[in-house]
């Protein structure tokens, strides 16, 4: 953590990517590591549709669409981009886009409606198309057991321990099923952002506003990943093994102790909590003024940690943005003045006016790239081989009569995102020392994109939600990316 409200220097080739983009393109191409691995992503829920089709049962993120003014639009995810139905051209799409890998999640509901029991034989035929095709068309899998997705039936969800217990049966019988034929597998992605924005704060589903009692969510989270690890093993899964967990660079907002003391809060909540356990089996020591309220960490069992930190293939590092954090409850103002009631820790987030942000709020920083990178490698030297996942680029699109997005914005921010972590890995860069193997861009599709709705896309392909078939075209980023691969 950067307890100062410094910044590091934007590059001077900033918003140039989009620029004679085909030029631009083959020249990143020809950077691009021997054997450095691309993938694009997507998640089970957001582009899966079929809700009601053979047996998949009620996922939390169901439950909380039903509840009006939780999702932006007032829409739902039943049946978004139908890619059970239309998975035979998404794989047709990343054939022609030249990725290695496709990073993709199942459908826990999907295959375990009741979160418990034996595989749904029609879940399990669906991830069996689905992984052929890709076999077909020779694009290897990243599969990720759990990305924010949980069966509404189990009680308590992540708040009971017993959930670890049911993800681990899981992941035992889904590495029997596809074991021999997925090359990588995530046990959970960024579980960070499930405890603080689905049991903390409310804004994710399960919808939960404890605060600092959604603790617990973390811990049983963690234990969830070491036992499930242990169950891919048991299975004798051929694909490597690790997690995805979120870093983000954290500033105070001035050199006073109460905004130093919220900023080493909010690192450890969002960043220590979730990475300490997997790499170092321990959690991070409680901060002295807020003891009571981590308590939580001094009583973890030690066969707990344990479990927790077991050796792993990769390490996924995902990044969005950095942080700058100043004490006080965040306050939402009305027109007329009037505070808004939320649920807020005790600091709040301010803005990066020096950096232009995309459509969805999120700073638009990519020199921060090495920062995430560096700080990792700081407090980790120990690190298994580095994925990094960038997160999506949401702009705000206009697709033309023909469904044609030119999409520039979104080029940059890919581009210059890659360029600053290679930059960063490169002999003399700020993260040098560290394995980076490859690199997954957010994403495929446009999708449903979670409390958002449909109103911040994301994907390299624009879907047309306002026909029925859900048409796919390409937009120029997936054009310049293509371009970058084929220059290799």
């Amino acid at each position: 953590m950067n307890p100062t409200p410094r910044s590091p220097a934007a590059p001077a080739n900033r918003a140039i990517a989009a620029r004679d983009w085909e030029h631009r393109a083959g020249e990143l191409g020809d950077r691009l590591p021997t054997g450095f691995e691309v993938a694009v992503a997507t998640s089970a829920f957001q582009i899966e549709g079929a809700a009601r089709d053979g047996g998949r049962g009620d996922s939390v993120w169901d439950t909380f669409s039903q509840v009006p003014g939780r999702i932006r639009d007032g829409s739902n995810a039943s049946v978004s981009t139908d890619h059970v139905k239309n998975y035979g051209e998404d794989t047709s799409l990343l054939r022609d886009l030249g990725v290695d890998s496709y990073a993709f999640s199942f459908g826990w509901t999907r295959l375990q409606p009741e979160g418990r029991g034996a595989l749904n034989r029609n879940g399990l035929a669906i991830y069996d198309r689905l992984l052929d095709a890709l076999l077909a068309d020779g694009i290897r899998s990243s599969a990720t057991l759990s990305h924010w997705d949980l069966p509404a039936v189990l009680r308590g969800g992540w708040l009971n321990r017993d959930t670890a217990g049911r993800f681990a049966d899981y992941a035992h019988a889904v590495g029997e099923a596809f074991g021999d034929r997925i090359d990588a597998w995530v046990t959970l992605f960024e579980p960070a952002t499930v405890t603080t924005k689905g049991y903390a704060l409310g804004t994710h589903a399960p919808g939960r506003t404890l605060l600092f009692d959604a603790l617990p969510t973390a811990h049983h989270q963690l234990l969830a990943h070491g036992l499930a690890v242990q169950a891919l093993r048991a299975a004798d899964v051929r694909g490597r093994i690790g997690l995805v967990n979120s870093h983000t660079p954290v500033q105070s907002v001035t050199d006073r102790d109460q905004d130093r003391s919220y900023a080493a809060l909010y690192d450890l909540l969002q960043n220590r909590l979730f990475a300490d356990p997997v790499l170092l089996g321990h959690y991070p020591d409680p901060l002295e003024p807020f003891a009571v309220e981590l308590r939580t960490l001094l009583e973890a069992d030690p066969e707990d940690l344990r479990t927790i930190h077991q050796p792993l293939d990769f390490y996924g590092l995902s990044y969005s943005e950095p942080a700058r954090v100043a004490s006080g409850a965040t306050v939402l103002k009305a027109p007329d003045g009037r505070a808004i009631p939320i649920t807020s820790w005790p600091f709040h987030l301010e803005a990066f006016r020096e950096h232009p942000t995309t459509s969805a709020g999120v700073v638009n920083a990519p020199e921060y790239v090495a920062v995430a990178l560096a700080e990792i490698l700081a407090r980790y030297p120990d690190l298994p081989p580095v994925y990094l996942s960038l997160a999506g680029g949401a702009f705000a699109d206009q697709a033309d009569a023909r469904h044609q997005v030119q999409d520039p914005a979104r080029v940059d921010y890919l581009a210059e995102h890659l360029v600053a972590a290679l930059d960063a890995t490169a002999p003399g860069g700020a993260a040098a020392a560290m394995d980076l193997r490859g690199v997954t861009f957010w994403s495929l599709l446009d999708a449903f994109e979670w409390n958002a709705g449909y109103t911040q896309p994301t994907g390299l392909v624009h879907v047309d939600f306002t026909d029925d078939r859900r048409t796919r075209t390409p937009k120029l980023s997936y054009r310049w990316l293509q371009h970058a691969l084929a220059n290799r």
